[in-house]
């Protein structure tokens, strides 16, 4: 029988490893409700996971590597932007190519800054836990609500895109693109210019998610650290409809699901460790298989803009 502070233990790993996916889905959401598919949130979710964990390590201020970590993806995320918005590339293989690039410039970089090594030194300062030490220790309560303050903020960027997105006009000029791009045009819309920055702010949202694990949840960048997150991510937000709320839910459905790995790992049940590695992916392809063909984008989702 589980006890209640092991349920606490279960539910706080569980928002720990969601919090970085609802960053980098949030991210999904915003560029793709502007009509431009974006599969490169794992390159960028990669690069802000390096650039966090470098700047940490060098300024020993987690807050100024974590925005560093944000502006680099986010640059990453223009070159996506320039290439699927201004010359009208396939989005897909654009996607795929930043996929390579990110992990890419983030290894090259890496042995440039760390003599040789594929990985960073850990940061002296981790983000901080701003309830640490109102809560008994190991308590019900330590255990769920004693987080990084990266997961509170996860969840308040939340409500913030949902605000932007279904409440102001930055936010029906972007689903307005992402559904009929020529009738926004014709309304004096800046189609590319509401694009270009969807996508970037795209990207920010994923290297805040890939901060938030070489930050947060561990110390350091390593190249199998966010090995498939941008993914888990992606699916998260197609499985939430392409709405922040929708996408939360998702998010900490896979976190769950990993809390419950880790849980599992600790006690005496007999399963391979391989085996439980596997499961937050097994999970996203049945979520892929069961709710793709169900879920539908923006209209415009992925077709390039071309102004007459």
């Amino acid at each position: 029988m589980i006890s209640l502070n092991e349920i606490g233990f279960i539910i706080g790993i569980s928002l720990m490893y969601a919090s970085p996916l609802i960053y980098t889905a949030l991210g999904g959401v915003v560029s793709e409700n502007s009509g431009v598919i974006n599969i490169g949130l794992e390159g960028m979710m990669t690069m802000g996971a390096f650039v966090g964990a470098t700047v940490g390590y060098f300024t020993g201020n987690p807050w100024i590597a974590f925005l560093a970590a944000g502006i680099a993806s986010g640059l990453l995320a223009l070159v996506h932007g320039i290439a699927s918005i201004t010359f009208g590339a396939d989005q897909i293989v654009s996607g795929i190519a930043i996929n390579f690039l990110g992990p890419g410039i983030s290894l090259f970089l890496s042995r440039i800054f760390f003599s040789g090594a594929t990985m960073t030194k850990p940061v002296p300062n981790k983000i901080s836990r701003p309830l640490n030490g109102i809560f008994e220790r190991n308590s019900f309560l330590d255990l769920v609500f004693n987080q990084y303050s990266t997961v509170y903020l996860a969840f308040v960027l939340v409500v913030v895109i949902w605000f932007m997105l279904y409440k102001t006009k930055f936010g029906l000029r972007i689903r307005s693109v992402g559904e009929h791009p020529k009738a926004a045009d014709t309304l004096g819309i800046n189609v590319y210019r509401i694009r270009y920055l969807s996508v970037i702010l795209s990207g920010v949202l994923a290297g805040f998610g890939g901060a938030s694990m070489s930050l947060a949840v561990v110390s350091s960048f390593r190249p199998t650290l966010i090995s498939g997150q941008g993914f888990i991510a992606l699916a998260a937000m197609i499985f939430g409809k392409w709405k922040p709320q929708g996408a939360m839910i998702a998010c900490l459905l896979f976190g769950a699901a990993q809390g419950f790995v880790i849980y599992l790992g600790g006690t005496t049940i007999e399963i391979s460790s391989q085996i439980l590695a596997m499961v937050p992916y097994i999970l996203t392809l049945l979520v892929l298989v069961f709710f793709v063909g169900r879920s539908k984008g923006p209209s415009a989702n992925g077709d390039p803009y071309i102004k007459n």
